[in-house]
């Protein structure tokens, strides 16, 4: 697969889905290739711009535990995976859409990849650029979802059910992201 249909994953549920899907891996490589190493990079680079960056981010960053915070999240982040999965097969279900377990899982793998990546951002310590960041993460995941949603359920364009699920799988994330955000705030 080529960096093209890489790059075209959230904006079509055409040629880069049904290559992934005919080539996705076992939910044991998955895990293992993808979630586990990919949801290190958020307590990574949490850790990393608080040393690094620390009060001129936000003030009174630095004194947080965040030995402890990012371990936390680092769980958090797998416990959701594992959730999210769940989820989206039981809303692909309640909405008609043929998913099996693997596919939701799957997907459920491909969807925070641009949130895993936006971390990278706190490289560069300013606030609206990481924000931006965020937020353009938050885009390409709610389009992963979309289409990965389509293609993997093999559904037509604009089909409704698909719009559907799409958005309660997205408020279902939103509300776990913001139960993980929140996570960090409170320890």
């Amino acid at each position: 697969m080529d960096i093209n249909h890489i790059l075209q994953l959230p904006f079509t549920h055409e040629g880069g889905w049904q290559q992934l899907r005919q080539s996705r891996p076992s939910l044991n490589a998955l895990i293992l290739r993808v979630v586990l190493p990919l949801s290190l990079l958020p307590p990574v680079m949490l850790y990393y711009a608080i040393h690094h960056h620390g009060d001129a981010l936000l003030p009174g960053l630095a004194e947080r535990p965040w030995a402890i915070i990012a371990p936390a999240l680092f769980t958090a982040e797998l416990l959701t995976f594992l959730v999210m999965g769940w989820l989206i097969h039981g809303v692909a279900d309640a909405h008609r859409l043929r998913l099996n377990h693997r596919d939701a899982y799957f997907l459920a793998a491909m969807v925070p990849l641009p949130l895993w990546f936006s971390s990278l951002t706190l490289f560069v310590p300013d606030m609206v650029f990481i924000v931006c960041g965020v937020l353009l993460a938050l885009m390409l995941s709610c389009g992963l979802v979309y289409h990965g949603l389509q293609a993997l359920a093999e559904r037509e364009e604009d089909d409704i059910m698909v719009m559907s699920a799409t958005y309660t799988i997205i408020a279902f994330g939103l509300m776990a992201w913001g139960v993980l955000l929140a996570l960090v705030w409170a320890l």
